[in-house]
């Protein structure tokens, strides 16, 4: 069974679910999420904090942290992928130093950024979730890219039931936001 509040895995999915229907804009976060959080990490190893590497692993660990309390299994398969991406990201970050880092970053961010913009104008039909929750959207977007993957490709559900109780939080979600668009054009 699911947990309650900060950690509720079927209601911060369903959230994300509502805004990603489209084959075609889940696609496109399937591709360009993770450089997303990969680069974001590469200035961030240019700031160093007390006790730890810099500031990447720390961002690092706050996020695979949070992914493993809400699944075990995929939020530990999260987190080892948000440790490779701190890893590759000061690799990166110390091969081309800062001054091409930042611009390296910048240029792919922009890139996978409109590229999700696209997704949500052009396929979705529908703004991006980061307008209603930022610290949702930001925090999740990686974690829930992995799961639609592992469900998508291994038939993965973090407990039995659970794809069928999101996806009709899912329906309900864009039915509410169905009708309060159909609400203002009228």
């Amino acid at each position: 069974m699911g947990k309650m509040g900060l950690f509720d895995l079927e209601t911060h999915y369903a959230f994300y679910g509502a805004y990603h229907s489209n084959p075609v804009n889940i696609l496109i976060h399937m591709l360009f999420v993770w450089p997303i959080f990969y680069t974001a990490l590469i200035p961030f190893y240019f700031v160093p904090i007390p006790y730890l590497s810099n500031f990447g692993l720390l961002v690092a660990l706050v996020y695979g942290l949070f992914y493993v309390n809400l699944d075990f299994k995929s939020g530990s398969l999260a987190a080892l992928l948000c440790f490779l991406c701190w890893v590759g990201a000061c690799s990166l970050a110390s091969h081309l130093g800062f001054s091409l880092a930042w611009k390296v970053a910048l240029v792919v961010q922009l890139f996978c950024w409109t590229s999700q913009f696209i997704g949500h104008g052009v396929f979705e039909k529908r703004a991006p979730a980061l307008l209603d929750n930022l610290v949702q959207a930001f925090l999740m977007a990686p974690y829930f890219v992995l799961l639609e993957a592992l469900e998508k490709f291994f038939r993965y559900e973090p407990y039995l039931g659970f794809h069928a109780s999101v996806q009709a939080k899912v329906a309900a979600e864009i039915k509410e936001w169905k009708d309060q668009k159909q609400k203002k054009m009228s």
